[in-house]
């Protein structure tokens, strides 16, 4: 698709969500998208891309949504430079997912990228980078048990009639659905375990005998450890399940970090520029392009080594 009508796509949804657009200019927009095939290619994209980003937090996924004022210029600019890297690089993965029938064993997420897959029974997992899990479905139950790393599941109905109940088995305790869509992160090794509800609810068993049973409402999180569960605290949008790192005054050191976790090689920021604080949304499935990002929004230079293998950012001279 050419890159100029990626940028006029990225311009029109910009400007449709930076305060709206008059009778006048929605009627520009429909000749817009009727002016060749690429071009209402290039609006499903941008409504595709909108869906994704629906979930995330509209002043760090795109500036320009949720404000009563429009943009001055500059940021305006910016503003759609962003959203048309994103057209470009990242509805091409969310349109090659694929899923996979699987009834038992165990599922990884090999090296840096994330697996989707259709379990036996319709559910839907999504396995983040280097995630591990062992399925077993039997007659008494459906048990996943994670093993390493964040898995986002989408339950179905049990088929069988029996109403098998769905769990997730971890270090720090059993998670039963309740009907429901949730994220499940290992954290240091087994040590402790995040739970994040984003639909139904989820009933949470602590591994020590003491600590009570509750249950997790959509809209919640809650951490396990060795003592049991911590307070239930609001969740926060679950990003990487769409195929997004969002930064809101990340420091960019750990935005390499997390970059890095999604990439061949080494990925390195330099002490000078780790402190930069970012914001923004960034594509997991190419972190080449949010790396170029990074650099045209921030002033930071992409030093590559090693035939790409080895990256550093460090300040632009």
């Amino acid at each position: 698709m050419q890159a100029h009508i990626l940028d006029e796509a990225a311009d029109w949804l910009v400007r449709l969500h930076d305060g709206g657009l008059s009778a006048a200019e929605h009627a520009d927009l429909e000749r817009w998208k009727q002016t060749s095939a690429a071009h209402a290619a290039a609006w499903m994209r941008a409504q595709l891309l909108m869906d994704k980003l629906g979930g995330l937090p509209a002043e760090v996924a795109m500036p320009a949504l949720g404000r009563r004022d429009r943009l001055a210029a500059p940021k305006r600019r910016a503003a759609v430079l962003r959203m048309a890297a994103l057209l470009t690089v990242v509805p091409a993965g969310w349109l090659g997912w694929r899923v996979l029938a699987e009834q038992a064993g165990e599922l990884r997420a090999e090296g840096s990228q994330q697996r989707r897959v259709l379990l036996a029974d319709g559910s839907r997992l999504l396995l983040d980078a280097g995630a591990r899990v062992w399925v077993a479905f039997d007659d008494q139950q459906r048990l996943l048990s994670l093993k390493q790393g964040a898995i986002f599941l989408e339950t179905a109905p049990d088929p069988s009639g029996r109403n098998r109940p769905l769990l997730v088995a971890t270090a720090q305790g059993r998670l039963r659905a309740l009907g429901t869509r949730f994220s499940v992160r290992d954290i240091d090794s087994g040590r402790s375990v995040h739970l994040a509800v984003s639909q139904g609810a989820v009933e949470v068993s602590p591994r020590s005998a003491s600590a009570p049973v509750q249950v997790v409402a959509a809209g919640s999180a809650i951490l396990l450890d060795a003592r049991g569960a911590g307070p239930v605290v609001p969740a926060r949008p679950q990003a990487w399940v769409q195929g997004m790192l969002v930064a809101d005054a990340m420091p960019l050191a750990e935005v390499c970090a997390e970059l890095g976790r999604y990439r061949q090689g080494l990925l390195q920021c330099s002490a000078e520029v780790a402190q930069i604080l970012v914001s923004g949304a960034y594509p997991l499935a190419d972190t080449d392009s949010a790396l170029a990002m990074l650099a045209q929004t921030y002033g930071v230079a992409i030093h590559r080594r090693l035939g790409g293998y080895w990256v550093t950012v460090t300040r632009d001279s």
